[in-house]
């Protein structure tokens, strides 16, 4: 996962990209944790900050 710092680096449309791409891994996630198949749930908490920092980060460039 970037840091902060390093998403800034980034264009308003590879940040754009990467929020589609995170959501799609947290449903993906969300999913294998519902049927027990997630090893470390911890994962969750983990994608859906990195995902509000994105969308923050978002939000400060436009």
């Amino acid at each position: 996962m970037l840091k902060a710092k390093e998403v800034r680096g980034l264009s308003v449309e590879e940040i754009t990209e990467r929020i589609r791409e995170e959501e799609e891994q947290l449903r993906e996630l969300n999913f294998r944790h519902a049927i027990a198949q997630l090893e470390n749930p911890m994962i969750l908490r983990e994608k859906r900050r990195f995902l509000a920092r994105l969308k923050t980060i978002l939000k400060e460039l436009e």
